[in-house]
């Protein structure tokens, strides 16, 4: 299968130029890692200095060449780069791979960086970097890289895709049981993303899984473009996420925007594309060695077979703080362990199924992993015991794990809790039989999150999103975007149109009138200022609660419209409930992001939100309301009754769709606080903030 970045990943003919055979030089090991990958097309170096380096036939310049190549790899200094890259791009060169950093100490205006950029943007040019450190093509042998490097296998069935340099080496150098079809260090970016990279690794043949290193997304449509082709062909996305833009830094007047910091944007993006988030470099090697393993994995828990009953409660307590769903057993299957296990040894998952040892203690093991690997409940399963002395592989472990498999025929590892090692003959040896052999309970415990968030994600049910009236979102549309700030009944009206409960509200600007309205809508009542601009009226003393009387109403009256102006409204007040926030706010760089949270008036203090990109349905929605911390709450405490969750849930999908079908109109949007309680949910105070200042692009984007 072609792809366009053919020419840069499995080019037919490369030139290095700065090729030398100094020891250590990017030059010198460019070509030896080539001819290390047994590189199968036509392969030059370049420098006057040399007619052969390392076997390979040298020439002093591009012009020099004996044939017009398709890929260049520069080893020169930044100072000779740009220079070298005006005689590529007049040669037709198709490709590049840039290892330098491009920058020069006193360098004119524009800069380097800049320059190279519009220069190969200009020709066409594929670049790989710069201030990267290239990249391994191990399908079509293509080992473009500078640095050293292990011996590898051809083929493989894992990519990796950094930003990073390190972040690449640095798994695959020490690695070996993972074979990697493809490993690239991004750098710079400077044409080619690591969306591009990511679409490229999708299409080769025997991928199983993706790993990203990630500092940003330079190209946020292309990415989300490439995650859906993942999703498509059910190949899962591993990521840790690195320098993490703060959203907060920039100026916001909601509390939903002030909360919106650090990884929100890239938490929605992974939650609703089923990309698997990480932590650092053991969790993402040890996730992509746990998806490189043929076998499904199926609905269901965890169950683990021991021989400590320490590092069997060790595993319940990392389980339960990871998440991570551990098999309850069937009554038959424990009445076939009570039968297997010697006495005074429970027979449950996680099963300690060591006693005294003795002839029959192997035999014992491998019965009880079958019987735990056979539980309908059981998704995954694991050997969890330590190496032997000096990081050595029992065999008699191994042999628990096949009995496990063959009589389930589902996925099973053997999980060290501490010591091992990445270049152990006999665990490489069985990892690529396909019973890999893991180093660490929690970073076994994160690819196996991992396995059931990506066999979770693929079983989502399609949306059922709440429908909106076309000339509602026309209606909206225009008036945002000739407005700079909703007044409040204006705002109500909005958030009414599109299907959402909200208190009523009148709105009033004379004494007598709040007088009347407060009878109309019966005591107790809430009293704001409705002054324009004034984002968080009760931070500033705009609000009255509790008014009981026309007394009091009057008092309200008096010392609002002296502090604010006349003009004020007038709503009931809601009776106890749980207080929570729902909101929008815009990202830069994907726009739109939904927050739901713990709301009222501790709802930045507690921080207890999650994000999302829209659209989404109630269903949806529940899931997400079910991983805040005061999700309890919503369950009815202290003799309480339990709140309507389905009814938030609805009112946060349709929150969703507002923020969808108003994109670009609306900058940012507060409900808070929503009080939630057994007859429902209703938005009790609101915020809208046109969306002026959102980008065009933002204002053009459709649906995630």
């Amino acid at each position: 299968m072609s792809h366009r970045l053919d020419p840069l990943l499995r080019p037919q003919s490369i030139a290095v130029v700065g090729a030398t055979v100094k020891k250590g030089r990017v030059g010198s090991r460019t070509i030896t890692n080539l001819l290390a990958g047994h590189y199968p097309g036509r392969l030059f170096a370049v420098n006057p200095g040399y007619t052969e380096v390392h076997g390979v036939p040298c020439f002093p310049a591009i012009d020099d060449l004996p044939e017009a190549v398709e890929h260049v790899v520069f080893a020169v200094s930044d100072e000779r780069i740009e220079a070298v890259l005006d005689e590529v791009i007049s040669a037709g060169v198709k490709a590049v791979t840039i290892m330098s950093t491009l920058v020069l100490a006193d360098d004119a205006k524009p800069p380097l960086k800049e320059r190279i950029h519009d220069k190969v943007s200009a020709a066409g040019l594929l670049v790989c970097g710069g201030n990267g450190m290239g990249f391994y093509n191990f399908q079509d042998r293509v080992w473009a890289c500078g640095f050293d490097t292990r011996p590898h296998r051809q083929g493989g069935n894992v990519a990796l895709i950094s930003h990073s340099g390190s972040g690449m080496a640095g798994i695959i150098d020490v690695e070996e049981r993972i074979d990697f079809c493809l490993a690239v260090s991004t750098g710079q970016e400077l044409v080619v993303t690591m969306a591009d990279y990511l679409d490229f690794a999708l299409d080769l043949p025997d991928v199983r899984a993706v790993g990203l290193f990630m500092e940003t997304a330079r190209d946020p449509d292309a990415l989300i473009a490439s995650l859906e082709k993942a999703h498509d062909k059910h190949i899962p996305v591993v990521a840790i996420k690195v320098g993490r833009t703060d959203l907060a830094a920039r100026l916001t007047v909601s509390h939903s925007g002030a909360m919106a910091g650090a990884d929100a944007a890239f938490d929605a993006l992974f939650d609703r594309h089923g990309v698997q988030k990480v932590r650092d470099m053991d969790e993402l090697a040890t996730a992509l060695i746990m998806f490189a393993q043929p076998h499904p994995v199926s609905d269901g828990g965890l169950a683990t077979l021991h021989d400590s009953g320490g590092e069997r409660q060790l595993l319940i307590d990392l389980a339960d703080e990871f998440d991570v769903a551990l098999t309850e057993l069937e009554q038959e299957s424990v009445e076939k362990l009570a039968r297997v296990l010697e006495p005074g040894l429970a027979p449950v998952n996680p099963l300690d199924a060591w006693s005294v040892g003795g002839p029959d203690a192997h035999i014992i093991m491998q019965e009880s992993m079958k019987i735990l690997m056979t539980d309908p409940g059981t998704a995954v399963g694991a050997v969890i015991h330590d190496r032997a002395p000096k990081a050595a592989l029992y065999p008699e472990y191994v042999d628990y794990m096949r009995a496990g498999h063959g009589a389930s025929g589902k996925p099973v590892f053997l999980v060290a809790s501490r010591q091992g090692t990445g270049t152990d003959p006999a665990a490489i040896s069985v990892t690529r039989e396909g019973f890999p052999v893991l180093d660490g309970v929690a970073s076994f415990l994160t690819g196996v999150r991992c396995l059931f968030g990506h066999r979770d994600y693929l079983n989502r049910p399609d949306l059922r999103l709440p429908e909106v009236a076309d000339d509602v979102v026309n209606k909206w549309q225009d008036r945002l975007n000739c407005a700079t700030m909703l007044e409040d009944t204006a705002a109500r009206e909005m958030i009414s149109d599109f299907g959402l409960a909200v208190t009523p509200l009148h709105a009033v600007d004379n004494p007598d009138a709040a007088v009347a309205a407060a009878d109309e809508i019966r005591f107790p009542v809430v009293m704001k200022t409705a002054a324009v601009g004034i984002a968080h009226k009760s931070d500033t003393g705009g609000v009255r609660l509790g008014l009981c009387d026309e007394s009091e109403v009057l008092t309200a009256y008096d010392k609002l419209s002296h502090a604010f102006g006349p003009r004020v409204t007038l709503a009931p007040m809601i009776g106890p409930g749980v207080e929570m926030i729902l909101g929008i706010v815009q990202d830069e760089q994907f726009g739109p992001l939904v927050v739901i949270g713990s709301g009222g008036i501790h709802a930045e203090v507690l921080d207890d939100v999650v994000f999302a990109l829209p659209p989404f349905d109630a269903a949806r929605a529940r899931q997400m309301t079910d991983k805040l911390k005061m999700r309890p709450l919503l369950d009815g405490q202290r003799g309480r009754p339990p709140a309507d969750i389905d009814a938030f849930c609805d009112m946060a999908a349709r929150v969703s769709v507002m923020a969808q079908r108003l994109a670009g109109s609306i900058g940012e949007l507060d409900l808070n606080p929503v009080i939630v309680d057994e007859r429902g949910c209703v938005a009790v105070d609101w915020l809208v903030v046109p969306g002026g200042n959102v980008s065009v692009k933002n204002e053009q984007r459709k649906a995630v």
